[in-house]
């Protein structure tokens, strides 16, 4: 990795130096992905059949697992991976049923209730990631949030052939409708729908820069209304260490995000450039033993490591940058929290490594990239709901409040809002409604 000293850089230096892979705004693929975007929508199922081919070489009569299919796929992971599944499934169930909210139900002022309520998304669409690394973990981050929420339909796509793990935690998460699509084209087909690929309400998960971008597309297309979760697309992580921090942990969790994919990013930010030699010598060592050497070095080719002069700078790096996940190895961690404003998920400590996050601890993996930590949070049971606000007015309440709507409706010039409390109030003025609140049993 690059070593850059912070404090030496120019404002424009260390602009540069956050940005993100070169590999993420290419000029073509906004296009590629409109081309694949404008076939689905014109032929369906026939081109989802063709990109199959196109991009992962398999030819696919049904795109639809069979219930036989289902099975069969399930007899074939192996306990050790089972268990290891299960405990995983606790422990984001347990995390995520307790995100559950109390109904808001109060009373503003006598006479006037105010409500905010909740609903299922009714459809939702779930983007599992295959390709290199079939990520398993997210479709327990996604279908036990979405079945908690109570979603009526949770549908499941990834690129074929899906992988047997994949089909297994679905099941296990009571999905059975799965989908061997993966890429723009599976998005496009959750979006728009197909023969045998049904529109859904929202789109949930992370994928490479072409799901990304078609997330982006079909979400801005007023030929649809679907929504999407957040952009979530290569994986990035931030560490900040101290002089204290172990060199190797550090390494190794800036290799777990590295081997993601080329157009990950990983950044270190440290007060001590020691460590930071240290750090590289044992990125080499443990490049070694990757099978994913090759993609994890290509990612290191666009990430460095940023001295600073102390850890409070060290946090304002971290939130000028906005990692999707960011580790903080030093002697306090919980300190440097306190200054942190912009990132997906924090892991503190030595002994946290982001591997727990994105398989078991509880939380979810499903996290904002790219900088949009700043103002995007992490995917949580909110997102597989709708809010709405509910009021309730009794006469008392519409008069108590009257005058302060007409004078603010009249200020903002809009007469035919003053209007419809005035002819209300008009109503009133004509009958006895000294009684009217006295059985309303919420006031």
């Amino acid at each position: 990795m690059q070593i850059l000293n912070w404090q030496s850089l120019s404002p424009q230096a260390q602009s540069a130096a956050l940005k993100r892979s070169p590999l993420i705004g290419d000029n073509s693929l906004e296009q590629s992905v409109a081309r694949i975007i404008e076939a689905v929508v014109a032929n369906g199922d026939d081109a989802l059949r063709d990109f199959n081919r196109e991009f992962d070489s398999i030819s696919l009569e049904t795109l639809k697992l069979t219930t036989a299919e289902i099975a069969q796929s399930c007899k074939q992971v192996p306990d050790e991976l089972k268990q290891a599944i299960a405990q995983a499934k606790a422990n984001i169930e347990r995390f995520h049923q307790a995100q559950q909210q109390p109904k808001v139900d109060i009373k503003t002022q006598t006479g006037i209730r105010c409500e905010l309520r909740s609903e299922p998304i009714e459809r939702v669409g779930l983007y599992i990631p295959g390709g290199t690394a079939p990520l398993i973990s997210t479709v327990l981050m996604l279908a036990l949030p979405a079945k908690i929420a109570g979603c009526a339909k949770r549908v499941l796509v990834s690129p074929p052939p899906i992988n047997d793990a994949i089909v297994y935690a679905a099941n296990a998460c009571g999905i059975d409708e799965i989908y061997q699509i993966g890429g723009a084209q599976a998005i496009a087909a959750l979006a728009f729908g197909t023969e045998s690929i049904p529109q859904v309400d929202k789109i949930f998960g992370p994928g490479n820069r072409f799901v990304t971008e078609a997330k982006r597309a079909v979400s801005q297309d007023n030929r649809c209304t679907v929504s999407i979760d957040m952009p979530a697309g290569p994986s990035e992580v931030l560490i900040i260490a101290d002089t204290q921090a172990n060199a190797d942990f550090v390494a190794a969790d800036l290799l777990s995000q590295a081997e993601h994919g080329a157009d990950s990013q990983v950044m270190l930010v440290t007060d001590s450039s020691e460590l930071a030699e240290a750090v590289d010598s044992a990125l080499a060592e443990q490049l070694k033993l990757l099978p994913r050497a090759e993609i994890a070095t290509i990612a290191l080719e666009s990430s460095r490591t940023l001295i600073v002069e102390d850890l409070q700078m060290a946090a304002k790096v971290s939130n000028l940058y906005g990692p999707e996940h960011l580790l903080i190895q030093t002697q306090n961690p919980r300190a440097i929290l306190n200054d942190i404003r912009a990132a997906g998920s924090v892991f503190l400590g030595a002994y946290t490594p982001e591997s727990v996050g994105d398989y078991a601890s509880g939380t979810n993996h499903v996290l904002p990239t790219y900088g949009y930590s700043k103002t995007v949070s992490s995917l949580s049971l909110a997102d597989f709901s709708r809010r709405f606000t509910v009021q309730e007015l009794t006469p008392r309440g519409l008069q108590t409040i009257a005058d302060s709507v007409m004078t603010l409706a009249a200020a903002e010039q809009l007469d035919a809002h003053k209007n419809a409390v005035a002819v209300r109030l008009a109503s009133l003025n004509k009958r006895d409604t000294s009684t009217d609140d006295t059985n309303e049993e919420w006031l």
